[in-house]
């Protein structure tokens, strides 16, 4: 199938799909998957192919050596913000290199895209960064962005209107993205981005962190394409024929392996080829992974030596958690004010919805710190590793690095966790599971509850509370959580990401 694809014009590549992993689909749900890209088309006008080099830039280079992808006419883009200097460029070199692919939508994708560049710096192999929402002026930024934008207001608003979540936002979230309609729809809207590939080395393994990246470099003729998985409720909506897909647990292996309940109307009659599934673990940045025993020991220490016990709030890539945050401080303002419990906020990128935040705060008289400045964060935390942490710190970056990486650094200093079933349902941290944005978030809770790193999701407020008193009052949850972590640690749970990287540098390539 993918030799056809490479032959036909980019307009036309929509008419070798019609069967998904040979299954059949209805003429309705092909004319619904035209609509997506019909109407981005019709917006934005299709790109010429990209020219695309690569330049060290920013704190990404600096962390991990990932050279970051732009536009060679992009003079702009080149441009180091601290020195006003223009970095010099260098060609795609395919020589032990992975492209990791990712859409600056949310944290979530990010997160995991830097998660891979960590690990393949480790294996001393090159990462390439390839982000669908940098190219400005680009229909391929104008289109997520204004998908990107509806997103969020769903996001928000399914936690303002219990209405709307329960009978819209948590059947689009599921259900909707759950059939294998779905998977046609992606692969239709993703023509709008091949332009991004066409013109990279096609025998350099692209490593995708949305299912967007992925069918597009598909479908721009990639030899070597990786489609990561995060979600463990099995939706189609990840799904991108032509590439191996990795999973991050058992049950998201047998979900995906049989396109479980990714039916809609036709029968299923082919599951998922074993060759184009694999279960590699949990995707950890290398700096967590490796630092687990030392982390958890840290933690046992504090609480044994009955310091405030440490609680890290961290706000999504939607910013739909700003009034859960208000609450969960307004019920520890007395355990803050006795150092029985301090607070680290990162709000990431989202001064809107900080400046809701910090209202209740002032307004209920809860004092906190700001954060605001990258390098001062980092050195903020790097003490905080060793000296007593006390009262609420707020984080607030304008770098998109700097707002996400801030909760991996968080991580190691932190006891729990308190975040929404999301990508950080993963991550090698007690955790505290808050209200998910999104039905298909509840598996993120599930698998750490099972594994016993996490709580049961709390989308009530009295368990919520009741769990905030236990955890701050009692150690014996907290030191189950770490008891199974470093089980989990001595499995292997955590290196999927190393594993992703193997995969992409020794597979075979795609069909």
């Amino acid at each position: 199938m993918k030799e056809d694809i490479k032959q036909l014009p980019q307009n036309q590549v929509s008419s070798v799909y019609d069967r998904p992993f040979g299954n059949p689909v209805s003429k309705h749900a092909l004319k619904n998957a035209q609509k997506a890209f019909k109407m981005c088309s019709k917006m934005f006008k299709l790109d010429d192919a990209l020219d695309l080099v690569a330049i060290p830039k920013g704190e990404v280079y600096r962390d991990f050596k990932v050279m970051t992808l732009v536009r060679r006419n992009d003079t702009e883009a080149m441009i180091d913000s601290e020195t006003g200097k223009t970095l010099k460029y260098e060609e795609v070199n395919p020589k032990k290199a992975i492209v990791i692919g990712t859409i600056r939508m949310g944290f979530g994708h990010w997160r995991i895209a830097i998660a891979l560049a960590s690990a393949a710096h480790k294996m001393g192999i090159k990462p390439y960064l390839l982000d669908l929402m940098s190219f400005n002026g680009t229909s391929i930024k104008k289109s997520i962005k204004l998908l990107e934008g509806l997103y969020n207001k769903f996001s928000q608003l399914s936690q303002k209107s219990q209405f709307f979540n329960k009978y819209i936002w948590e059947k689009i979230t599921s259900e909707t993205n759950a059939t294998l309609d779905s998977s046609i729809q992606n692969r239709e809207l993703s023509r709008m981005f091949i332009p991004a590939f066409e013109k990279l080395p096609k025998n350099i393994p692209m490593v995708a962190a949305h299912p967007w990246v992925g069918n597009a470099a598909v479908l721009a003729g990639m030899d070597r394409v990786i489609s990561m998985i995060p979600d463990n409720l099995p939706l189609a909506f990840w799904l991108v024929e032509g590439s191996i897909h990795t999973v991050q647990s058992p049950s998201a292996f047998m979900g995906y392996r049989t396109l479980l309940n990714m039916e809609k109307g036709g029968k299923i009659v082919h599951c998922l080829p074993k060759e184009d599934i694999i279960e590699t673990g949990h995707y950890v940045d290398y700096e967590l992974a490796s630092t687990i025993k030392k982390d958890c020991a840290n933690r046992l220490k504090r609480a044994k030596e009955k310091k405030p016990r440490r609680f890290l709030l961290t706000m999504g890539g939607a910013g739909a958690q700003a009034l859960k945050f208000a609450d969960i401080a307004l019920y520890c303002k007395d355990y803050i004010a006795k150092k029985k419990a301090a607070l680290l906020i990162n709000m990431g990128d989202h001064e809107g919805r900080w400046q809701i935040l910090k209202e209740h705060l002032d307004n209920n008289d809860i004092h906190y710190t700001m954060h605001t400045s990258w390098k001062t964060s980092r050195a903020w935390i790097e003490k905080a590793d060793s000296e007593n942490v006390t009262g609420v710190h707020v984080f607030l970056h304008k770098d998109f690095y700097a707002a996400v990486y801030t909760t991996n650094l968080l991580m190691r200093i932190s006891d729990i966790m308190i975040t929404k079933p999301s990508e950080l349902s993963f991550y090698p941290i007690p955790k505290l599971f808050i209200q998910r944005v999104g039905r298909h978030e509840a598996w993120g809770a599930i698998r750490g509850s099972e594994i016993g790193d996490g709580t049961k999701e709390a989308d009530k407020t009295g368990i919520l509370h009741r769990l905030l008193t236990t955890l701050i009052e009692e150690d014996d949850l907290l030191e189950t959580f770490i008891k199974h972590i470093e089980i989990n640690d001595k499995a292997g749970i955590y290196l999927g990401a190393y594993n992703v990287v193997k995969i992409a540098t020794k597979t075979r390539p795609n069909k």
